[in-house]
C-alpha cells in the first residue's frame, strides 16, 4: 500500500466559505486503486493531499473515498457512485444541440465568429460539452479539487471519440470569483450556475448527485459571484436557476429561456 500522510485539505471560498476548516472538510480521504504506482494517481494524490490504497478492506463500507479503478475516476460513498460522463452525452446531435436551452440562452444576435464562454460554475462539465458540441468555445473554472479531478478525467476518458469536441473545452482550478475578472476582453459569456438550495422532496435529485452535497452547499456568495461575472465585462451573463427559484442576487435578468424545471435568466450588462 502507498501511503502519502496528511489530511486533505480543501479551499471552499467562491461559494460555500461556511465549510472552510483549519484541517479542510475531510480528513484522510483516501483513493482506492487497483494500479497505485500509475503516475496519474500519484500525481492527484500530490495535488489533494491524500493517502492511496490498493486494498478494498481499508475503505469502510460507507466512507466517502475516491476511486481510480480500470482507468475511470469516481467518488464513491456506500452504494453511490458518481463519474464524469461526457464521452456518453447522448444530446449531441445538430437537431438536438438547437433545441437545448442553455445553446439558446448563450447565443448572442448577429455575433460573428465563435462565442467564448466563460463556465465559472463547471461542475461536471454537462452544460460546457453541450456548449462546445454547438461551436462556443469554453473555458471552465471549477473551485472544488474533487470535481475538478472527476471533470479532467472525463475529458481525457472522451477526447479520443470527441476531439474536436473537447478541443474547444479547457479547464482550471480556482475560485471564480478571483479569476473570473482576468477574462475581461475575452469572455463574451459568462455562464453561472451556482448549486441550487435544497430541495424539500429528495426524489427529484438524482441519487448520485447526492454525493456533490458532500462536496458543495448551495451558493452562499451570490452578490460576489455576480459581481465577478459583471468584472469580466461580457455581453452578456447567463444564470442557470430552478424554474421557480429566486433571481441569483436578487437582479431581475433582462429576459430567460424557460423549460419543465429549470430556467435561465440572461442579463446584458449596461
Amino acid at each position: 500500500m502507498v501511503v502519502l500522510r496528511s489530511p486533505v485539505r480543501f479551499r471552499f471560498t467562491a461559494c460555500n466559505p461556511e465549510k472552510v476548516t483549519s484541517r479542510g472538510i475531510f480528513d484522510n480521504m483516501r483513493i482506492y486503486t487497483d494500479d497505485p504506482t500509475n503516475e496519474y494517481v500519484r500525481d492527484m494524490a500530490g495535488r489533494l493531499i491524500c493517502d492511496i490504497t490498493d486494498k478494498e478492506s481499508d475503505i469502510a463500507e460507507d466512507e466517502l473515498h475516491i476511486s481510480y479503478v480500470a482507468g475511470t475516476l469516481s467518488l464513491v460513498k456506500g452504494s453511490l457512485t458518481l463519474t464524469g460522463e461526457l464521452e456518453s452525452r447522448r444530446r449531441l446531435s445538430k437537431a438536438n444541440l438547437e433545441k437545448e436551452l442553455v445553446v439558446k440562452a448563450c447565443r448572442i444576435r448577429n455575433h460573428e465568429g465563435s462565442i467564448r464562454v466563460v463556465d465559472a460554475t463547471a461542475g461536471l462539465g454537462e452544460d460546457s460539452i453541450l456548449l462546445a458540441a454547438a461551436g462556443f468555445d469554453v473555458r471552465m473554472i471549477e473551485y472544488n479539487p474533487v470535481i475538478c479531478e472527476l471533470l479532467k478525467d472525463s475529458m481525457k476518458r472522451a477526447a479520443d471519440s470527441m476531439s474536436g469536441v473537447i478541443s474547444r473545452m479547457s479547464l482550471s482550478a480556482g475560485d471564480s470569483i478571483e479569476v473570473l475578472p482576468t477574462y475581461e476582453g475575452w469572455a463574451d459569456v459568462v455562464y453561472l450556475d451556482p448549486m441550487f438550495p435544497e430541495r424539500n422532496k429528495s426524489s427529484l435529485i438524482k441519487k448520485k448527485f447526492q454525493l456533490l452535497h458532500n462536496l458543495e452547499s448551495p451558493c452562499a456568495s451570490e452578490h460576489e459571484l455576480l459581481e465577478a461575472g459583471l468584472a469580466a465585462k461580457p455581453k452578456k451573463i447567463v444564470i442557470k436557476r430552478p424554474l421557480k427559484g429566486p433571481y441569483l442576487d436578487g437582479v431581475k435578468p433582462d429576459y430567460s429561456y424557460t423549460g419543465k424545471a429549470i430556467r435561465f435568466d440572461c442579463i446584458i450588462p449596461r
